[in-house]
């Protein structure tokens, strides 16, 4: 194995005369059998000569003198992994070359110990992985982070309950879901997941995919993550179902009936979030510090655990009865006797049979893609926070302004209180009743402005 190469161009009174001058390189290996070890192994040596000089390095490879042709200077048949030796040789010897004639070309004498370099196996690093970016991951990150911004238990909750249904669509599909690849084609196989295969209702598809839209916008604007659809193209809606929410008859239906010991705490709790607006998270939470005295009467001063605002409400007659009903005379941790939400809905749907809350109210589903309406009685509908939406509604039909009402609810918006009290839908019954058939009887029609307009609201409920 050799390589040769030609020297020197001179001009001499604008001729050129080239000077050829024959360099050699030879590239051998030899079986060194006087430094074989105990095993019988004797070392392969390379040999180089270039330039008058001489390199000779182990190549880190052994064999037995069998298994060595030394006429070849490669290894024979009968050395195990003898093709991948044999070309490990040949490439080393082709190292060689290229570094010498590399070094020519730059201009460079070839030394020993330049030349050694190329005989060192070249590591090359292995290109790092890409990381792994896993979208439920990724939610419990987000979550970690509303968490340190301060939003309140419930929230993360919701949160959390977005999370897992991603992680059972992600094992239903038996692939790992990342931004990028989160397309709108996987999303509308989400959506068809969650509304088709668990049959989930257009309202909690809703909250779902809510929740999911504001993690996949932190993920784009704050993390600066590429995302695999274009959020714009991602609908979210919100089906408006009437709210279920209690008469005056119905209220006073409640208070007077007759009820085993057992379910007497719930209806008063109940009751007294119908009067004063308190979701049941509140309730739950209600102690002495909340109460305050004004104008020779009582008021809660309270933050709401939901959204953090400051509210103060005015304890009716009705309200301040059931706290004392429950006073016992001793300081109290709590104000009031308040079970496990999903006990208080159960107990309720009772009570309000018994109570003859059994006016049959219509409901609408979808199945399979068809509406479905049936009719139900009202106690089947009743749950905590029927309590509020009954005080809102109840509220303003006795002409409390929506403008005050909101900030007794804790709304930061004048449109959620409307919504939620049905305000349009019974203001305009009883515009038309006042129009057409005159005030009811023993009624004195009130009136009451929002947003510009003159809504007539019954004095009486």
């Amino acid at each position: 194995m050799c390589i040769r190469a030609l020297a020197s161009f001179k001009t001499i009174r604008g001729r050129v005369h080239v000077t050829k001058s024959v360099t050699k390189m030879k590239v051998s290996f030899v079986l060194r059998e006087d430094l074989m070890d105990k095993a019988g192994l004797a070392p392969v040596f390379l040999n180089a000569s270039f330039d008058g000089k001489r390199l000779r390095c182990f190549t880190k490879e052994k064999c037995r003198p069998a298994e060595w042709n030394a006429s070849k200077q490669e290894f024979r048949k009968a050395f195990t992994g003898q093709e991948e030796a044999n070309d490990y040789l040949e490439k080393l010897a082709e190292r060689l070359k290229n570094r010498y004639r590399d070094l020519r070309s730059a201009g460079v004498a070839p030394t020993v110990a330049l030349m050694r370099e190329a005989t060192q196996p070249v590591e090359v690093a292995e290109p790092e992985a890409p990381e792994v970016l896993r979208l439920v991951d990724l939610f419990d990150e987000y979550r970690e982070v509303l968490h340190g911004r301060g939003f309140a238990f419930n929230t993360l909750r919701h949160y959390n309950t977005a999370r897992n249904w991603l992680a059972k669509f992600e094992k239903h599909l038996k692939q790992q879901l990342e931004p990028a690849t989160y397309t709108l084609p996987v999303h509308d196989q989400f959506v068809h997941f969650l509304r088709v295969k668990h049959g989930m209702g257009a309202n909690g598809l809703f909250s779902i995919l809510k929740d999911l839209k504001k993690f996949l916008r932190h993920l784009q604007q704050d993390r600066g993550l590429a995302l695999g659809l274009d959020l714009g193209r991602m609908e979210v809606r919100w089906s408006d179902v009437p709210k279920t929410y209690l008469t005056a008859a119905n209220l006073a239906a409640l208070a007077r009936a007759v009820l085993p010991s057992n379910l007497v705490p719930v209806r008063d709790v109940f009751l007294f979030c119908c009067y004063t607006g308190l979701r049941y998270s509140d309730a739950l939470q209600l102690h002495p510090g909340n109460l305050h005295a004004w104008n020779g009467r009582r008021v809660l001063r309270l933050v709401q655990t939901k959204t953090r605002r400051p509210v103060s409400i005015y304890l009716t007659e009705a309200a301040g009865a059931i706290l004392d009903k429950y006073a016992a005379g001793e300081e109290r941790a709590r104000l009031l006797p308040v079970l496990a939400n999903p006990v208080m809905n159960r107990y309720l749907k009772r009570i309000g049979a018994l109570a003859g809350l059994a006016n049959p109210v219509e409901t609408m589903e979808m199945v399979g893609g068809q509406v479905v309406k049936k009719s139900v009685p009202t106690y089947e509908l009743v749950t905590m926070h029927t309590a509020r939406h009954t005080f809102a509604t109840q509220s303003l039909l006795r002409g409390v302004s929506p403008a005050v009402l909101q900030q007794i609810m804790g709304h930061s918006k004048l449109q959620t209180t409307m919504h939620y009290a049905k305000i349009v839908e019974d203001f305009q019954h009883q515009a038309l009743q006042l129009a057409w058939d005159g005030p009811a009887l023993g009624e004195q029609p009130a009136m009451t402005v929002v947003a510009g307009e003159v809504c007539v609201a019954a004095a009486a409920a």
